[in-house]
Formats: structure tokens, sequence, C-alpha cells
């Protein structure tokens, strides 16, 4: 899975953002050529642009779009906030979900990250989540880190949120070059 939004949807934490400056030029730098290799490399790709802001894309392998009317149940909960619904989920996921009526989003992994994801920001200041870091990697530099489990990111209540504390904003950490580069000490 693949979502790449721009900083009219989402405002960059500033955590990925200093990591991101120490990085030198990524390879990739559009986020076109990002989505583009996503389906290069998954051929059952789906990949759905909105407008210049927002470009979506999953595989079929493992991973199924969320249907509207799941999102509309969990965005209509009241009076429960998606997150509650969310942290009583069981299972393992993790899933990207931007509502275009609303332009909000709503990222979140399950409380144990079974299912990867990562995030980062690419070097055209786009923010990208995926499921697959080598697809990140050349994109996002040193800015790119595992989304934190037992998390959500939404754009409506303001960043990155605990499930158990969802008051309190937590912080993003960018990963270990050793963790994303797959470098060892001897």
């Amino acid at each position: 899975m693949l979502g790449v939004f721009s900083s009219s949807i989402v405002s960059p934490p500033d955590e990925l953002v200093a990591a991101g400056s120490r990085t030198p030029s990524p390879k990739v730098t559009a986020a076109a050529k990002l989505l583009a290799r996503f389906v290069e490399a998954n051929s059952s790709a789906v990949s759905v642009q909105i407008g210049d802001h927002v470009q979506l894309a999953y595989t079929h392998h493992n991973q199924s779009a969320v249907q509207p009317r799941s999102f509309a149940a969990l965005r209509d909960r009241a009076p429960y906030p998606p997150n509650h619904v969310v942290g009583h989920l069981e299972g393992n996921f993790a899933f990207i979900v931007f509502d275009k009526s609303t332009s909000t989003l709503f990222v979140a992994t399950d409380q144990y990250a079974k299912v990867p994801l990562y995030w980062g920001i690419t070097a055209d200041g786009y923010v990208a989540f995926a499921d697959d870091a080598d697809l990140l990697k050349g994109a996002c530099g040193k800015s790119l880190a595992s989304f934190p489990q037992g998390c959500f990111f939404s754009t409506a209540a303001g960043g990155l949120r605990s499930y158990e504390h969802p008051n309190n904003k937590i912080t993003a950490v960018p990963a270990k070059e050793e963790e994303i580069w797959g470098l060892s000490s001897w």
C-alpha cells in the first residue's frame, strides 16, 4: 500500500523534516515517480490520483481497499471518535484512509505493528506512507521511519496520537540509519 500527500493535506512532522534535512538528495524526487515505482513493482496494483494533492495505491495481494461504507461507519460512529473505534479493532492491520469531502487523512496500525507501515518526507515535500520500506528509501532518505505501533495519524486530530492516550501528541522518531539501510556493526 502507498499513500502520498502534499503539504496542503498533511503538515510533515517536524522530527521527520529535521531528519530529512541531513539527507543528500534522494534518488526519487517526485511523488508521481514514487507511485510509478509502486505500480511497476506490483503487477496487480490499483492506483488513484485525487487532484494534485493525493496519490493512493494498493495491490490485491494481502491488501484491500477500504470500502466507502466501512469508512463512513468509522467516521460516523458517534459518539465515539475514530481513534476509539480503531483502538478496539482486533487483528493485524495497517491502513490509510483519505476522505476527499473533508480533505482529512487517517492512518493507523495495529497495537503490535504486525503489518509494517513506514512514513517519510519525499524530496519534493510530500508525506508518504507505505508498507514497503524499500519503496520509500530512495524517495525519503533519512526522514524514513517506522510508523509507531498502536498509534494513528489524523489531520483532524492534529497529528500522531496513541490509541491509549489520544490527547497526548506522540513524537515522530526517524529510524536509525542501520535499521533502514540494512547496515550492521561488527
